[in-house]
């Protein structure tokens, strides 16, 4: 431990073009703080010069420190990786690729001080494509209703906690990670401030929509037994439905005598309760994949070299 007033964790991922940017104006608004403080910058396996361009900055500001991995983990990981190296007692999370603005960072910390452990930096309007929009919109909605406990909406990495808060995160070793909803879930005092959530300075967004697929089950299975009860419910009323149809066959064989020989009706049967098993095992089988991934208790990244430290 440094004793550092604040640190700033932040995961690259094929960001060179933002690397020198994101660093010009996060040094601002640091240094105008008049704080003690260290940038952690996690190199997630980017295949462009975003390390080369973190070590040079390092080589001119001791108070970069660079965590580069061994491959690319995921956001997730790498946002793992940034939070277990800081050392601040108050810690700013945010992403690289300049959508979430640094020189909010003062507003966030003056916040904090009112007497809370975490702010969170929420936004009411995103600056992407339709599609992208609608997604998120409905996976915030879906958490809101299947979680266990309040999951904020509209949130992402960015936010600032305090060293207890950070301290419980990084001692949590599950290894399907979702740090918003692992954020909520350690509780503390949490409040939110709204902010208006930039374009990005440069580049592609790195999550594409199978790492965004990946991360949103991770989150709905980590933090819901509600898809296994749905499971549960949904084989029940299959059922039901099954025993109603064995009785009219009955009905209709020994009662009405108007049975209609053929064979759609047992092929529609089939098709529905193998399609509703098929869906019951796939649940089951999604919570089955984290158990095995917690058994193996392989690391959750794997740390090349560090910079600085």
């Amino acid at each position: 431990m440094n004793n550092l007033s604040l640190s700033v964790a932040v995961p690259f991922y094929n960001e060179e073009q933002n690397v020198e940017e994101f660093y010009r104006r996060v040094s601002v608004v640091l240094k105008d703080l008049g704080k003690s403080y260290e940038i952690v910058a996690v190199d997630d396996g980017s295949r462009d010069t975003t390390l080369a361009k973190l070590e040079s900055i390092h080589e001119r500001d001791k108070n970069v420190r660079v965590v580069s991995l061994s491959r690319n983990f995921g956001h997730e990981a790498a946002v793992t990786a940034a939070l277990d190296n800081t050392s601040g007692e108050t810690v700013v999370l945010m992403d690289g690729d300049l959508q979430d603005a640094p020189e909010f960072i003062p507003n966030l910390l003056a916040k904090l001080n009112e007497g809370y452990d975490v702010v969170l930096a929420t936004h009411d309007k995103r600056r992407d494509p339709l599609l992208r929009m609608f997604l998120f919109r409905s996976f915030y909605l879906l958490m809101d209703r299947l979680a266990s406990y309040k999951m904020p909406a509209n949130v992402g990495a960015f936010s600032v906690m305090r060293r207890p808060v950070v301290d419980i995160l990084v001692s949590l070793s599950e290894r399907n990670r979702y740090v918003a909803g692992l954020r909520a879930w350690v509780g503390f005092r949490q409040t939110e401030l709204v902010y208006e959530k930039q374009e990005r300075f440069a580049g592609k967004p790195p999550q594409t929509f199978r790492k965004l697929l990946a991360m949103g089950f991770d989150a709905l299975f980590s933090f819901s037994y509600v898809p296994l009860r749905a499971a549960t419910i949904f084989g029940l009323l299959i059922s039901l439905g099954a025993i109603a149809g064995i009785l009219d066959v009955f009905y209709q064989k020994f009662i009405s005598h108007t049975a209609i020989l053929g064979w759609s009706g047992p092929m529609l049967s089939i098709l529905i309760v193998g399609g509703g098993q098929l869906i019951i095992l796939g649940i089951i089988g999604e919570y089955i994949g984290r158990i095995y991934d917690e058994v193996k208790h392989r690391p959750y990244y794997v740390v090349s070299q560090k910079i600085g430290f």
